[in-house]
Formats: structure tokens, C-alpha cells, sequence
């Protein structure tokens, strides 16, 4: 049985998302990774804060370069773009998507509403990362008040940034847990 490797991505761009895409979004000059969470099959998840200066390590790496393992993540899409700024070029042979299965069952299609769908409980999705992701994740308008910058660094608010470290987390534990509940489902060839 494969390998599999469970990811998500926390990111930073200056390109809106929602009207421009994640092509666009993933190809702007300050488009980066700033969180990375990721397991094993069951191992514990582990987070990578590149933002705190963290480095990539040997076996991620090592696990996106090869071709047997798999690599699982919800809207594997994004993560692919993602990664393809960073250097890796994973075919998308590799990747298994939790949205598309989801969708493919008739699911919705949000990990939150995935998760209280199948009743995950406490391998859903946190409610707190919207709120999240538009502190981190999103320009912010400079004012006064910011101190003129255009943007929320960890350092702005450390306790938040705790809080979205766990938030990237608890997405790979909902992920793979929807994963484990939709096993049996294969999706036809495309």
C-alpha cells in the first residue's frame, strides 16, 4: 500500500484569491508559504513555520519528490500551485484530493461543512480560521493605528499566531480524517 502524505498550507499573497484565481494568486512576486502542516499515513502532525524561519525538512521533502507517496490534500489544486513556486513539480498522478471525492459523494464542499457532514467531531475543521486567514493571510489597509503596514506578521499578534498554527493543524487531522471515511469510494478516471 502507498505512502501517504497529508498537507495543508497556510499562504500570503497581495492578489485577491477570489477574483483572480489561484494561478494568479500563487504567481505574484510576494506570494509565500507561511505555515505548513503535514503527516504520515497516522503519524503526529508536524508544522513547519516558514514564516519563523523554519526550513524545509528532509523527509517532506524527501515525500513530495517521490512518486510513490501519495499526496492528499483538500482542494490539492491550490497546494499543487503552491508548491510548484517552491520548486516541486509533482504530477498530478500523485495527488488525491478530499474536495473532489467530497464533491463526487454529493458532499459540500468546505472542509468545516465536510466535517459536520460526517460528524467528525473533534477531527472537524475550527471554527476560528476564517477570522484567522483574513488577519494573516490577506493585505490589511495601513493606517496609523497598524503603524502604516500593509500586512499582519506573527509578530503583530503572537497569541493568534499560535492559534494559526493550530488552525493549519486541525486542518490535516480533518482532512485526513475525511479521508479515512471516504476510503472505500473510488473515483472513476477522468
Amino acid at each position: 500500500m502507498a505512502r501517504k502524505l497529508h498537507f495543508d498550507l497556510e499562504t500570503y499573497s497581495s492578489v485577491d484569491i477570489r477574483t483572480s484565481g489561484a494561478y494568479k494568486y500563487t504567481q505574484s512576486l510576494d506570494f509565500e508559504i507561511m505555515l505548513l502542516a503535514y503527516a504520515f499515513d497516522d503519524d503526529p502532525i508536524k508544522i513547519i513555520d516558514f514564516a519563523q524561519g523554519d526550513t524545509w525538512p528532509v523527509d517532506l521533502v524527501e515525500g513530495l519528490k517521490d512518486p510513490t507517496v501519495e499526496k492528499h490534500a483538500h482542494n490539492a489544486s491550490f497546494e499543487r500551485q503552491a508548491l510548484r513556486q517552491y520548486g516541486f513539480e509533482i504530477p498530478i498522478e500523485e495527488w488525491r484530493c478530499s474536495l473532489v471525492k467530497s464533491a463526487y459523494c454529493g458532499l459540500p464542499l468546505g472542509l468545516d461543512l465536510i466535517s459536520k457532514a460526517l460528524n467528525l467531531g473533534e477531527k472537524g475543521k475550527l471554527s476560528t480560521g476564517r477570522a484567522l486567514i483574513r488577519f494573516f493571510c490577506n493585505p490589511i489597509k495601513p493606517t496609523k493605528a497598524n503603524g502604516g503596514r500593509h500586512r499582519n506578521l506573527p509578530e503583530h499578534d503572537p497569541e493568534k499566531w499560535e492559534e494559526f498554527k493550530q488552525y493549519c493543524v486541525n486542518d490535516v487531522k480533518a482532512e485526513r480524517a475525511i479521508g479515512k471515511v471516504l476510503s472505500y469510494i473510488d473515483l472513476p478516471e477522468f
